[in-house]
């Protein structure tokens, strides 16, 4: 059987891609990545719930030290606030939140919750990892439609870095084996990844998307947004409680 490791931050989309994985039949080694976010806490019980529903045996969790000594994000640095009620996409302005009935501002640059080069990180730890356990695929759940805008989630730079880990690896130079880096997700909608997630059984429950609290979602930051919104177009209920 083929082996893939999954970016498995805990995230819903990191949930629904894990879960299109094991549909495809790969043998899966779950990977997941701390470093000094303010949901530390709770998006690490959210990996090890997901494994154990999953029956996941191959995990590996990595701390790096030097993305919150660089900081640089609000998702790191506590004196730089996590933007409320504001998706980062112009289509989005229209979007309101049904609870707090506040309207979404729009914005036309990376927002503060960037983190630099985090996906470039974990890909590049995970790379490695797949040297030592023969593995073959990489998941990672990016998506463009209904994001951030961040710059390390496109369709191009996933590519980039496919080629880049098969030309700086043993095994890719040797022809033993290629890496292939899939991302099922990169262009799907909120609504469309919550629609997928339920097809595949996907236990929402158990993940966790809040950038800015680790006991209940705040319902105020863009993830909680954007969560919310592909719930409520999906005509799904969130399972997980928010403030």
């Amino acid at each position: 059987m083929d082996k893939a490791i999954i970016l498995l931050s805990g995230g819903m989309d990191s949930a629904v891609a894990l879960a299109e994985a094991i549909n495809n039949g790969f043998d899966i080694a779950a990977l997941h990545l701390n470093y000094g976010q303010r949901t530390q806490k709770r998006e690490l019980q959210a990996f090890s719930d997901l494994c154990n529903y999953y029956s996941i045996q191959e995990k590996l969790v990595v701390d790096i030290e030097y993305l919150n000594q660089i900081g640089g994000t609000s998702l790191i640095d506590k004196s730089i606030p996590v933007p409320k009620n504001t998706i980062s996409q112009n289509k989005n302005e229209n979007f309101q939140n049904d609870n707090l009935k506040n309207s979404i501002n729009s914005i036309n640059k990376i927002p503060s919750t960037y983190v630099p080069f985090r996906n470039g990180n974990i890909l590049a730890i995970a790379t490695s990892w797949a040297e030592i356990i023969n593995a073959n695929a990489i998941y990672i759940g990016a998506n463009t439609i209904d994001s951030s805008g961040y710059p390390d989630t496109t369709a191009e730079f996933l590519s980039a870095f496919e080629l880049a880990a098969n030309l700086g690896t043993k095994f890719g130079l040797s022809g033993e084996r290629k890496l292939k880096i899939y991302s099922p997700l990169i262009n799907f909608s909120k609504k469309d990844i919550v629609l997928h997630g339920i097809e595949l059984g996907v236990p929402f429950e158990l993940t966790w998307s809040c950038y800015e609290d680790n006991e209940i979602a705040c319902g105020e930051c863009e993830s909680c947004l954007l969560r919310l919104r592909g719930f409520r177009e999906a005509g799904a209920i969130d399972p997980i409680p928010y403030k």
